[in-house]
């Protein structure tokens, strides 16, 4: 239920109770008036009866703006706890994607650094960082707009100078150091 459903429904209620409220009065200022001048005891009930549905549906009503005014309250509250909830997790998620930025940062200067120790050419790193991301040698072509046959041959020639079998080894190479655990690089 929105909050605006729950103002709606309070006020409907407000006015109901003021209604009842307002009956249950008018009624037993009538029932003593009435009392007083000696009316007919069937007209004295009715009016009494008019009286107790007052005071019944005044009853009933102030407990079902109280359940509301509870529920309500509720609701915001839980509002308040998902919206702090919210907050938290998305600085959560922005620490974790400026971590991933710097790390993927030092990973991408380290396989800059492994490639120069390698001594490969600028078209060399570029063929072999695209091999990396996972590029077939036809899409690797496409992307530098060269054809397969050059892209296959300067493939090999990274995979010579790095002293490796393929792009298995290649993409190897660079995973090992990823899948250390923590405490074996000397951290915990």
């Amino acid at each position: 239920m929105s909050e605006s459903d729950f103002t709606s429904e309070r006020r409907i209620l407000t006015l109901s109770l003021v209604a009842f409220t307002l009956m249950g009065c008018l009624a037993a200022v009538d029932l003593v008036s009435d009392f007083r001048e000696g009316s007919t005891v069937f007209h004295v009930g009715m009016e009494g009866a008019i009286l107790l549905v007052g005071l019944l549906g005044a009853a009933l009503v102030a407990r079902k703006l109280s359940q509301i005014t509870r529920l309500a309250r509720l609701a915001a509250a839980e509002a308040r706890e998902l919206a702090g909830e919210l907050a938290k997790s998305a600085a959560e998620a922005e620490r974790w994607r400026d971590e991933a930025r710097d790390l993927m940062r030092g990973l991408g200067q380290a396989i800059d650094e492994q490639f120069e120790r390698w001594q490969l050419s600028p078209a060399e790193k570029e063929v072999g960082l695209l091999l990396l991301k996972g590029l077939s040698h036809r899409e690797v072509a496409e992307a530098r707009s060269v054809t397969e046959a050059t892209a296959r041959q300067q493939a090999r020639a990274v995979y010579k100078k790095a002293g490796l079998s393929g792009r298995h080894e290649l993409a190897a190479f660079f995973l090992e150091d990823l899948m250390l655990p923590a405490d074996a690089d000397g951290s915990a």
